[in-house]
């Protein structure tokens, strides 16, 4: 009954419907930014993200996100605000890294607020966040890794540094390490958990970062050798602690059994041993990229190097090894001239 409303009540209607038809909510149930972020990251984001992952989520929402954009309702966010706060971002100092990190954030959030259809579009696709530059860092090559596990020979975490080397582990993979998860007899350790420190927690067990992260590693009889010696010196020091020793089944820990501080590790022991060694004043994580790098120089399949390493795809391994790359390339077209045995005039 057409009669029944008035003609401005009849309009309104059709505008909201074209709305609803677009994506649009009606005025009653709009969000602003602020306020669905911080519902995005209670009920999504907290339950599918590995904890610390979410802890920078949520600082960089809080710190760079709301501030800026929170007061904006969720449907009428356009993309030149977003290249704007990038901008404003950079000017500032920060890495390019940091307001890539952020426009990730933002694209994940939006592309849920499409989805639960309360906002029309995902504005953050149509804005060019700035270009990531890659960490320089720095790689030892074979003569010096050889002379850094020759001058940890005897070294109470011996078996920490050669693991590091042989499989790229991170140092919180490193660190959570539990003997359940070593199968000296297959010559292979399971990657199942890291050790993290969360805002308010401390040192805490986590999830691997990514679920490529949980993986099976191969390793060599060095690695082998060096956890067999390590694990009677452990059981050694056990006895010697008796009920003062804590028992979380951890390969790496103190005299007492308590796992290791990371930076206690690093400042204390691993600079130390670069010292003694007379080796480049490297990060400690620098010896996961000298794993991959030795690795893909000797010609191993990236796949494989991916897999050991835990990346999420083959691409992530390429764009952070790419200084490797020549080397392969002229190595497969050494390996074509062999094959068909051809040889220059």
């Amino acid at each position: 009954c057409t009669t029944c409303f008035p003609a401005l009540t009849r309009t309104k209607l059709k505008l909201l419907l074209s709305d609803a038809d677009r994506g649009i909510l009606p005025p009653a149930e709009r969000l602003t930014l602020d306020k669905y972020l911080q519902r995005w990251l209670e009920d999504e984001a907290r339950h599918r993200l590995a904890p610390q992952t979410y802890d920078r989520y949520a600082r960089n929402v809080r710190l760079h996100l709301v501030p800026t954009l929170g007061k904006f309702q969720l449907e009428q966010l356009q993309p030149h605000q977003l290249q704007r706060l990038y901008s404003d971002l950079l000017d500032k100092g920060f890495s390019a890294s940091l307001v890539g990190f952020v426009h990730s954030i933002l694209h994940s959030a939006l592309k849920s607020a499409v989805r639960m259809n309360l906002a029309p579009r995902n504005v953050a696709d149509a804005v060019s966040p700035p270009r990531k530059r890659l960490r320089p860092f720095t790689i030892l090559n074979t003569e010096q890794v050889s002379h850094l596990l020759e001058t940890a020979r005897g070294d109470r975490l011996e078996a920490l540094y050669v693991l590091a080397v042989m499989t790229g582990m991170r140092q919180g993979e490193l660190l959570a390490l539990r003997w359940r998860d070593v199968d000296l007899d297959s010559a292979v350790v399971h990657v199942t958990q890291q050790m993290v420190r969360l805002k308010g927690q401390g040192r805490v067990f986590a999830d691997p970062k990514t679920t490529y992260g949980r993986r099976e590693i191969a390793v060599p009889a060095m690695a082998v050798q060096a956890l067999t010696e390590h694990r009677v010196r452990q059981l050694q020091e056990r006895r010697l602690a008796g009920s003062l020793w804590t028992d979380l089944d951890l390969v790496f820990t103190t005299h007492l059994g308590v796992p290791l501080e990371a930076h206690r590790l690093t400042a204390k022991h691993f600079k130390s041993l670069l010292r003694r060694a007379d080796l480049p004043d490297i990060r400690f994580h620098d010896l996961r990229h000298t794993a991959a790098t030795l690795l893909l120089g000797q010609g191993v399949n990236p796949k494989v190097v991916q897999e050991r390493l835990g990346h999420s795809s083959i691409k992530m391994t390429m764009d952070i090894y790419s200084h490797v790359l020549p080397n392969m390339q002229a190595d497969a077209a050494g390996k074509l001239d062999r094959l068909f045995r051809y040889e220059s005039e």
